[in-house]
């Protein structure tokens, strides 16, 4: 006859401490590295490009080309077709995004989407050439080919976001009274979130590189530098005015990046 082994009462409690599940320790939304890894490597490229125009002997063409604040000015503009351009997207896509996942409007989502389609497939310098003959030279046509061009990551992101939402989880928010409004605003558009969000950073690259375009139809913007260097035969001046586009592109994924974590629901960072 066996004896039943007496476990003490302390290795006991240990015992229990070390099977119990830990909970998972709270992990910072965004680490160190990525808060500066990229800005310190494209400060380095504008220091070392900073310094290379420094000792660079620039001929009068291209002084005449990068004098009396011609950069900076072309570099405002870039950002404020960047800015409006990625705003009015916003204001299209996303509305007409949940519209087309509501039941009454279903079956316009393959219209909407062959449209959207047809104003990123379209080359965006003809396109930008149709508008500027029918609205003329200016910065309309150029915002218009622009917003044209970016519509549809947004709007297929939050058609898809939206379609992807556990239908289990609305009904039991309409079980619980919710309102349609109600059941949009606090369970399908967070948990929707992630996708719109990735769509928004795909838009705001595309916009940065599509508004190089603008100066063809008199929108200005760092397109002005690199079409001045090419036409002219300057290398420093289309140097100039390609890095500063290819880092501000960069500047502007890194913060979209940042807002996509920081934006993103507490509830879905599980696993992630």
């Amino acid at each position: 006859m066996s004896v039943p082994e007496v476990v003490p009462e302390a290795e006991d409690e240990e015992r229990h401490e070390r099977q119990a599940p830990r909970p998972a320790s709270r992990r910072p939304r965004i680490g160190w590295r990525k808060l500066t890894f990229l800005p310190a490597l494209l400060v380095a490229v504008l220091l070392a490009t900073w310094l290379w125009f420094a000792q660079a002997d620039l001929d009068p063409v291209s002084e005449n080309a990068l004098s009396n604040g011609q950069v900076s000015k072309a570099l405002w503009q870039h950002v404020q077709l960047t800015v409006i351009s990625t705003f009015f997207v916003l204001v299209i896509a996303i509305p007409l995004g949940i519209l087309l996942t509501r039941r009454a409007f279903r079956k316009a989502t393959p219209v909407a989407m062959a449209l959207a389609n047809m104003g990123q497939a379209t080359p965006a310098i003809g396109l930008l050439a149709l508008l500027v003959i029918w609205l003329g030279i200016g910065r309309r046509a150029a915002l218009i080919g622009i917003i044209a061009y970016a519509v549809l990551p947004v709007l297929s992101n939050t058609i898809a976001g939206l379609k992807a939402n556990d239908p289990t989880l609305l009904e039991a928010a309409r079980g619980i009274g919710m309102s349609p409004l109600g059941v949009l605003a606090r369970v399908e558009l967070p948990l929707a979130v992630p996708l719109i969000l990735a769509g928004v950073r795909t838009a705001l690259v595309l916009n940065v590189g599509t508004a190089t375009l603008a100066t063809f139809g008199g929108g200005g913007g760092l397109g002005v530098l690199i079409t001045a260097g090419i036409t002219n035969q300057r290398m420093p001046v289309l140097v100039l005015g390609s890095i500063l586009t290819v880092a501000l592109a960069l500047l502007v994924d890194w913060l979209a990046s940042l807002a996509e974590l920081l934006l993103r629901p507490r509830g879905l960072e599980v696993g992630t």
